[in-house]
């Protein structure tokens, strides 16, 4: 009997091993021949998986006609006979069984168990595929889009990954059959079910695209040291040489910027900031703040806050858009960075915020002091958000401090 015919879907496409699905249905059959029998200890259960054949020969001891004690272990001359004309008594009995013996009944009930049974084992190889492989890139085609996810169909093993849109930059666009690059971010069991997470907004993203652009990174000659990112806007990359012949910033850009400029296109824009990490913590904190040019730190270990002063040039670009460069320079160094601006003398188009005590109250001109902003311009040139974070004063009353500096500047 064919396998092939009644059981057709489990001969071929399964990503389970020769051995482990021939164990799989001399299990399912012996289970079958139980339920009838009542034991399966008298039968051999001959599974080829190559061919798709099914053979169960049922084994049994020839009697004289009349001395059957045990119909399991034993059988009659007479009917032994029918099967063989050369069987004798003392002899043993193989008689083959048709799968159509068993009765469909007991065919349909054997296959819902084969169903079953693959099923739980096909989920079982696709969590082993990819347990212990978070932050490992894959390569896949997206085959449906849906409110909340896409799901990708992974080149390597052809089996579905989920990539939530909160896993997505800024920008991206998927449609069907779009080829996407992406990280495994999570392997888990929901409901028994497989279920792998994909990422692009992972640090370890960007780590998998810089390691494959830059051969020094996979030869171990440079290091990336930490990642932050505020994915699709801005990340910042601390790398380090294990070769004094190798400058690691320079090796991770390229030659005018052809390494970088691929990961780039890819993070949608992304911009990134790749400095030389040290030890030296006052010249990590100065490079984390890049582009900005520092002109002084001072470091309290104890509370891991750092006070940053800088020219008023500068603090734009120490800040960065929303905020953005200074939290990624936090992250990567591990310090709260505060930033203030560096007073010079003579300088001139800018005013004490003590000539606005008619018009800002004395104790919000103290709050903005205690910070290192004691003119109109060092207040200006840090946003509502970052003035409200350092000075604990209200929204509505930086708000309004700003709008009467802001005026007062214009004229």
């Amino acid at each position: 009997m064919k396998l092939v015919e009644t059981f057709a879907e489990f001969k071929a496409g399964k990503n389970i091993d020769r051995p482990t699905m021939i164990r799989v249905l001399e299990d399912v059959f012996r289970s079958m021949i139980r339920k009838k029998y009542g034991s399966d200890e008298n039968f051999n259960v001959i599974v080829n998986a190559q061919k798709g054949d099914l053979e169960i020969w049922r084994i049994r001891k020839i009697v004289p006609d009349g001395e059957v004690t045990d119909d399991l272990k034993e059988i009659a001359i007479s009917e032994a006979l029918a099967i063989d004309g050369d069987y004798e008594v003392g002899l043993e009995c193989y008689e083959q069984l048709e799968l159509e013996d068993f009765g469909r009944r007991a065919i349909m009930a054997a296959r819902q168990t084969l169903v079953s049974r693959v099923s739980e084992l096909e989920k079982d190889d696709v969590y082993k595929r990819y347990e212990g492989r978070e932050g490992d890139l894959v390569i896949g085609e997206v085959n449906q889009v849906l409110k909340k996810e896409f799901l990708i169909i992974d080149d390597a093993t052809n089996n579905e990954l989920i990539l939530p849109r909160t896993e997505t930059i800024r920008g991206d666009h998927f449609r069907k059959g779009d080829i996407v690059r992406s990280v495994i971010r999570k392997v888990e069991l929901k409901n028994n079910q497989p279920v792998i997470m994909l990422s692009r907004t992972d640090p370890k993203f960007l780590q998998r695209l810089m390691e494959q652009e830059v051969p020094e990174i996979e030869d171990g000659l440079i290091a990336i040291k930490n990642i932050v990112r505020l994915p699709g806007e801005r990340a910042k990359v601390a790398v380090e040489s294990y070769d004094d012949r190798v400058d690691p910033v320079g090796a991770c850009v390229g030659m005018k910027g052809s390494r970088i400029h691929g990961i780039v296109r890819e993070l949608r824009n992304e911009n990134i900031d790749i400095v030389n990490f040290t030890n030296n913590q006052n010249l990590y904190i100065q490079r984390s703040l890049t582009p900005a040019k520092i002109s002084k730190i001072e470091i309290d270990e104890a509370t891991k806050r750092v006070s940053v002063y800088l020219k008023a040039d500068q603090l734009s670009l120490a800040i960065g858009k929303g905020g953005a460069n200074i939290k990624l320079a936090s992250r990567l160094t591990g310090y709260e960075i505060d930033v203030y601006r560096d007073q010079e003398e003579g300088e001139i188009d800018d005013v004490d915020l003590d000539e606005f005590s008619d018009e800002i109250e004395e104790w919000v001109i103290d709050a903005f002091k205690k910070i290192g902003c004691d003119t109109a311009r060092s207040v200006l040139n840090l946003s509502a958000e970052e003035l409200v974070r350092r000075t604990d004063l209200e929204e509505e009353t930086v708000v309004d401090v700003l709008r009467i500096l802001e005026e007062e500047m214009k004229d």
